[in-house]
């Protein structure tokens, strides 16, 4: 009789990054015979890819422990690990504490070893050692679709007080321009026509190997040679990149911009918009850099959508300071921004520099305020759509609607249950833009 496959169910919280990080651990298993099972009550390894930029993320790896407990009791030789960010800045293994179920805890970079532990512990599921030294050479398993997330870099040097990145993750690690346009080629072979570069600095990339970039390619920065090289794969009809840093912005990059598969949105994040708080924030720029940086990219493309994150109740910030961030808001005309309340987090610089003395309420009340004039702008933003006709990457059908991105990364869906739509870029006529989707109907081709 045939011994069944064991099974194994991802939990991931957070980023991008870690949403890719779980492809690669689903494509480690895999190679072990491993199945996915939905089911995590039956699974005999279930995973738990951390986030830690928050302490909510971490509040919902502890909570979860309760119900891996209870499955245990009808599966005790289920493996239960942890990993990803929270695991990978607990050096000292505090938090581990507070994990009973947890039989594996390890950061994203030791999942390499994840066969010979599960082997330790359960030698009838896995007899074979992984073979690999770099976690990112390991081919991810993603789910059928046109679009794919590549890592191109992890880690970060750049230590802003309030960041746990580079205690999470570690110093900055670029992969080869080799080992990215590979594995670009084989997802365009098997359909993918969207990327999303990925880096948690993602255009301070740096190549390993300079030398396997294309003769003719016009640029000197790396990150920019990188975008150009990814320009000319057949197949590849969209690309984006995120996160970015301000201090990297260089011409080229800004020029790379201009590429023609690059889509119409930058996200860029400026966290305030006050000298002194960027300053105690570490991120190494003024307010006026920045906006010369902003200057640069409108120039260089017209029109261009942008993003960016801000973080409300910095230790110290006066009412005043936070003004500063609100009148650079209102300069750059933000399309969107992602507003967050500050989180001290255990062994940043932030808390051991700067008391958090700004109380919940304030927080609170910045959040709102900067919200609200996000919300007003945004809306006249996409109100200005009306009657436009777009070119939309439908993704998912949802509660009877075709639902996808246009250029500039705003949602947009059809009323259609024509699933066959689903991959394609389509022109859609706007008939209703709201504040966060685009409603309309298919363009008469």
């Amino acid at each position: 009789m045939q011994q069944e496959k064991p099974t194994f169910h991802i939990t991931t919280y957070g980023c991008q990054m870690n949403k890719n990080d779980s492809e690669r651990i689903a494509g480690l298993l895999s190679s072990l015979g491993f199945v996915f099972t939905e089911d995590e009550s039956t699974a005999d390894l279930n995973i738990i890819n951390t986030c830690s930029v928050r302490q909510s993320a971490e509040e919902r790896v502890y909570g979860a422990q309760k119900k891996y407990l209870i499955y245990k009791k009808t599966k005790p030789n289920m493996i239960v690990a942890v990993t990803g960010c929270m695991a990978g800045r607990d050096k000292a293994r505090a938090f581990k504490k507070r994990l009973p179920a947890t039989d594996l805890y390890f950061p994203t970079p030791d999942m390499v070893h994840l066969p010979k532990w599960i082997a330790e512990l359960r030698p009838e599921l896995v007899n074979t050692g992984s073979g690999l030294e770099d976690y990112l050479r390991i081919r991810p398993v993603r789910a059928p679709s046109v679009q794919a997330y590549v890592t191109i870099q992890t880690g970060c040097n750049k230590f802003c007080t309030y960041c746990v990145v580079p205690y999470a993750r570690g110093l900055e690690k670029n992969r080869s321009v080799k080992d990215i346009l590979d594995e670009c080629r084989e997802l365009a072979t098997h359909g993918v026509f969207d990327l999303t570069l990925l880096g948690q600095t993602v255009n301070s990339y740096r190549a390993s190997d300079p030398e396997n970039f294309s003769k003719e390619n016009p640029f000197q920065d790396h990150f920019a040679a990188l975008l150009w090289e990814v320009n000319q794969l057949e197949g590849i009809h969209r690309i984006h990149w995120t996160a970015t840093h301000p201090i990297s912005m260089t011409d080229e990059v800004i020029e790379a911009l201009t590429l023609p598969k690059q889509v119409n949105y930058l996200h860029l994040p400026v966290q305030s918009g006050n000298n002194e708080v960027l300053r105690r924030m570490n991120r190494k720029y003024t307010r006026e850099q920045y906006l010369d940086v902003i200057q640069r990219v409108k120039q260089a493309r017209p029109g261009i959508a942008l993003g960016t994150d801000i973080i409300v109740g910095f230790p110290g910030e006066t009412r005043e300071q936070f003004n500063d961030t609100v009148s650079l808001y209102k300069e750059v005309d933000y399309d969107v921004s992602y507003h967050a309340q500050y989180s001290p987090r255990s062994g940043t610089l932030g808390v051991k520099l700067y008391p958090d003395d700004i109380s919940k309420e304030e927080k609170r009340d910045r959040w709102d305020e900067l919200q609200g004039i996000m919300e007003e702008r945004t809306l006249e933003k996409n109100q200005a759509y009306q009657g436009s006709v777009l070119p939309v990457l439908f993704e998912k059908k949802e509660q009877g609607f075709l639902q996808g991105t246009t250029p500039e990364l705003k949602i947009a869906r059809i009323r259609s249950s024509d699933e066959s739509l689903i991959g394609k870029l389509v022109n859609v006529k706007i008939t209703k833009p709201s504040l966060w989707v685009l409603d309309g109907e298919l363009a008469d081709l």
